[in-house]
């Protein structure tokens, strides 16, 4: 009988890992990592939560300020004011993401890779931007405010608006993909069955949109829920429960009070969070590796609707940014519209200047460098080092926790944790680098995922054929998994530096006079009712993250070319 163990090929095979030298470093890489987990996300985390459960001089008081908090009059106004919006906006969202997504892979229309490009225009912009933005077109004094029909921007009408734009391309990113997968052979039986074009609609198309849907759902819903940017621009005096849980640390100093919001904040964002990822995981088992993409026939009239209605979305997509610049470039809205570029004088407008530009370049280019390094290189010591699988483990579900936790909520917990005076970190604490550490870990949970998966792709037997030959695992990966997965590197590093211009939640609460961050000077700018300066710094922001989308690109573009050179070169 044939050894089956010797008939398995040596580069196939599990590398046993001993109690060599490289694998002690390799474990206590490991270890840096949970320690960077712990440090970062899971003990600014608890002190959040235990401060919701003392008082102001550390005392445990149980429940006490929950019931305190509740007993205030505007309380369920807040949180229901917060829910009703969540759910009003996501609904109006997934409407239109739906027919987006459905136009741009059920359809023929021309100019799907425009109407594509500009979808995604929103995530190159601030939650700030929007609002801003829609001052200018449908305030009190705006261009088009006859069109709310004498209702004020200010308040709901306004939010959801904003949140809409804001959320748009993160819910037709996820229906789009589950378009994307769906079987051309089920529209081929279909059509072999005589079925309508209604009838497919609904037994086909409708049921591989519905796990995307709920997706986006909880993924929106989640967005709006815990975002800042928005109804601090329009909220007025509509208050929502990130508005008013930064009134109260800011504007009150009553931390404790701060806490119990941040917890009942985190709560329902945790729930869809859950529930998005169930949902997730029955898609991920139904999926078909066999499945045929499918191509739409031609419709005239399908695809003029089609055409029609992703015009329409386009263009309130891009006369929002638009109205973003132009509002930039007056001197004096509303009573002198001739263009200037005043507002970017910002030494006259705050006394940072410049400043909190530079500092958002700082921040993002530490983040990108920062946390590159540490979402790559960890995702590799988990998918790629066998032994320790019990700390894997938990490192993993770590790794997944910043998606379900709102900024703010970040944001506060890092006050708590790094500002006591027991604290030894607490040096870092008012300085560039909370600002980073910050960052990092609330977008954590995408580029790990996407460094994740780009290294599943990889053969798993190139570290035992390194073994095998004596290379250390470190030269592995920088001779080989590091060439090898480039183009991810250079994907997580973009997506890094783009969010870090644009976020906003967690800064809020973290910067100091000398690392003021754009988006924070955005919201004093807004405060001061200096609404010309605050769309400049918004229109830095978005003309920032483009240019790093086409750096990244291009420098995609060279790679693919390199690559391809080189095949054709062995060939």
């Amino acid at each position: 009988m044939i050894n089956q163990v010797s008939a398995v090929p040596a580069y196939a095979r599990k590398t046993r890992i001993g109690l060599g030298g490289e694998d002690v470093l390799l474990r206590l890489c490991l270890a840096g990592l949970g320690l960077f987990l712990l440090f970062g996300l899971l003990l600014p985390v608890y002190t959040l939560l235990s401060k919701g459960l003392q008082d102001a001089d550390g005392n445990f008081v149980g429940l006490q300020n929950f019931v305190s908090y509740f007993r205030e009059p505007s309380v369920s106004v807040v949180f229901w004011n917060s829910l009703r919006i969540s759910v009003l906006s996501t609904l109006l969202t997934l409407a239109i993401a739906g027919v987006y997504a459905f136009a741009l892979t059920h359809s023929r229309m021309p100019g799907r890779a425009f109407f594509r490009g500009v979808a995604l225009v929103p995530l190159l912009t601030p939650s700030l931007l929007p609002g801003i933005a829609l001052i200018y077109l449908f305030g009190n004094q705006g261009f088009f405010r006859s069109a709310l029909f004498g209702h004020s921007l200010y308040g709901p009408i306004g939010i959801v608006i904003g949140e809409v734009f804001f959320t748009f391309p993160v819910a037709l990113l996820i229906v789009l993909t589950s378009l994307l997968t769906v079987d051309r052979r089920l529209y081929e039986a279909a059509t072999a069955l005589r079925a309508g074009r209604v009838r497919i609609f609904f037994t086909v198309t409708l049921p591989a949109m519905r796990f995307g849907l709920g997706a986006a759902f909880f993924a929106t819903f989640t967005k709006v829920f815990t975002d800042f940017g928005v109804p601090v621009v329009v909220g007025g005096s509509y208050p929502v429960l990130a508005t008013d849980l930064y009134q109260k640390v800011i504007g009150g100093f009553d931390f404790q009070m701060g806490a119990v919001v941040g917890i009942l904040l985190f709560i329902p964002a945790a729930i869809a969070f859950l529930a998005g990822q169930l949902l997730q995981r029955g898609r991920s088992g139904g999926i078909d590796g066999r499945a045929v993409i499918y191509v739409p026939a031609r419709s005239k009239m399908r695809d003029l609707a089609c055409f029609g209605f992703c015009s329409a979305v386009a263009l309130a997509i891009l006369a929002v940014l638009v109205m973003a610049v132009l509002g930039s470039l007056f001197k004096l809205w509303p009573y002198n519209l001739s263009l200037s570029l005043a507002s970017y004088n910002f030494a006259e407008h705050e006394p940072s200047g410049w400043g909190a530009y530079r500092n958002s370049l700082r921040l993002a280019a530490g983040v990108a460098i920062f946390g590159t390094a540490v979402v790559f290189f960890g995702a590799y010591l988990l998918e790629r080092v066998p032994g320790a699988a019990w700390l894997r483990g938990a490192i993993n579900f770590c790794c997944m926790i910043p998606l379900a936790l709102p900024g703010m909520v970040l944001g506060l917990s890092y006050i708590f944790f790094f500002n006591s005076p027991s604290n030894p970190l607490g040096g870092i604490y008012g300085t560039m680098a909370i600002l980073i550490l910050s960052t990092v870990v609330h977008l954590y949970t995408v580029p790990h995922l996407t460094a994740l998966t780009a290294l599943k792709q990889l053969d798993p037997g190139l570290e035992a054929v390194g073994s095998s030959l004596k290379v250390s695992r470190f030269v592995t990966f920088g001779r080989i998994v590091v060439p090898v997965c480039l183009p991810t590197i250079l994907r997580i590093a973009s997506y890094l530096f783009m969010n870090s211009m644009t976020t906003i939640s967690a800064l809020v609460f973290l910067y100091s006079a000398n690392t003021k961050v754009a988006t924070v000077s955005i919201v004093l700018l807004n405060d001061n009712a200096m609404l010309g300066p605050a769309a400049a710094m918004s229109v830095l922001i978005v003309a920032t993250s483009a240019t790093v989308v086409a750096l990244q690109w291009l420098l995609m573009h060279g790679l693919l070319r390199r690559t391809q050179a080189w095949r054709g070169t062995e060939s």
